[in-house]
């Protein structure tokens, strides 16, 4: 297999988000895309600390348009996007995210009723 030395930013920013660790998940994001009205829903399908690969319908979607993403638990993230695909398209984010905080979920504590609180202290069976 022949390697290719990527002759443009775009191709080499698209190659380091390939070679990082990648997270594959199944969630949502929000993307601000210029001449849209409101922001896109899309499926984040994988996620990197460099970028991201979206899956959506976007009209008019091109390789070089700048964007933000709306990542949970890390808000907007500015980016372009490096290519695009039948219904899906990569993102390349200007600075690195945490993609465990990303997946990490958001847990309210949860409210005890009163006659169950006194069950907060050490558990202990009988024999």
């Amino acid at each position: 297999m022949e390697s290719r030395v990527p002759t443009s930013v775009d191709e080499e920013v698209a190659s380091l988000s390939r070679s990082a660790d990648r997270d594959s998940l199944f969630m949502q994001a929000n993307v601000l895309i210029p001449g849209q009205q409101g922001p896109v829903t899309v499926r984040v399908r994988n996620l990197s600390p460099g970028g991201m690969l979206a899956e959506a319908a976007v009209r008019g979607l091109a390789q070089g348009v700048t964007l933000e993403v709306e990542l949970r638990n890390v808000g907007f993230v500015p980016g372009r996007v490096v290519w695009v695909g039948e219904g899906k398209f990569g993102i390349a984010f200007d600075h690195s995210v945490d993609p465990q905080a990303v997946r990490r979920q958001v847990v309210r504590k949860m409210e005890v009723p009163p006659h169950i609180s006194a069950l907060n202290g050490p558990l202990y069976r009988r024999r």
